[in-house]
């Protein structure tokens, strides 16, 4: 089992789209596939078509407590453990806690059996439910936008990454996701270069198409079911392909022809 969590503290920068997307096409190429939402905006969850959602339905009671994790929800050939606005009262709980950012680690490592890919969404944030996620992680997948907005994080990411290595020695990047590209704009495009003259492995960019990605989240449904053979799938078959290789699956993703 290979557990990925998607990371980056900055919001809107496609780390709940990629986690369904991505979590998808490995389901759909036959891998057992979990999807942890830790967001308490539960985006996830909500673009999975996920609702009516409680609170011991997420991951609160393992995260303050060490419980087992409860049973997943099963939708679109996948297994999810969806979030919950309640799940922000977990920041403050886990905080008096010793050990509580290693819990969900633990308590995914007794389900190591049962999954190929776990995939983990994290929150917009530096708070105790984003440690709890990046510590919990074979490999981190950072997707960063190319933009000003995602150069600036860059600093963030860097001082987050070596707070954790201080309690996670083995924990790595497997993959910087650029995303939100338009080859059209020259501000995109000087972004890019600069990200591949910073960071490494840099995966091929994820085009800026917002119709396809809003509307998919709308219907609650991957890309993959919403709109089959599309560029945006065509994107996310790529770059899965891409984050398969760098995490280590044993999958072979199919890629569409363009």
């Amino acid at each position: 089992m290979r557990t990925l969590t998607l990371f980056n503290h900055a919001g809107g920068v496609m780390k709940s789209s990629l986690t369904r997307d991505v979590g998808y096409t490995l389901a759909a190429a036959g891998q057992r596939v979990l999807l942890v939402d830790l967001d308490p905006q539960a985006n996830l969850t909500d673009w999975l078509g996920v609702t009516g959602v409680t609170r011991e339905q997420t991951v609160y009671d393992t995260a303050t407590r060490g419980d087992a994790l409860p049973s997943p929800v099963h939708v679109h050939g996948l297994d999810l453990i969806p979030s919950d606005v309640s799940l922000a009262l977990a920041e403050g709980q886990m905080m008096g806690v010793v050990g509580a950012h290693l819990h969900l680690r633990q308590a995914l490592g007794t389900w190591s059996d049962r999954y190929d890919a776990v995939l983990i969404d994290s929150p917009p944030s530096l708070g105790q439910l984003s440690i709890l996620g990046a510590l919990a992680a074979d490999h981190l997948i950072v997707p960063v936008p190319t933009r000003q907005k995602g150069m600036n994080a860059l600093a963030g990411l860097a001082e987050a990454m070596a707070t954790y290595r201080k309690l996670r020695p083995d924990l790595t990047v497997a993959l910087y996701v650029p995303t939100l590209f338009d080859a059209r704009r020259s501000h995109d495009r000087e972004a890019l270069t600069a990200l591949r003259g910073l960071l490494n492995p840099l995966a091929s960019p994820i085009a800026d198409r917002g119709a396809v990605w809003n509307d998919s989240a709308s219907a609650g449904q991957p890309v993959g079911v919403y709109a089959p053979g599309s560029p945006v799938h065509r994107d996310v078959l790529r770059v899965t392909a891409e984050i398969a290789r760098a995490a280590g699956l044993n999958v072979q993703i199919e890629e569409a022809p363009a």
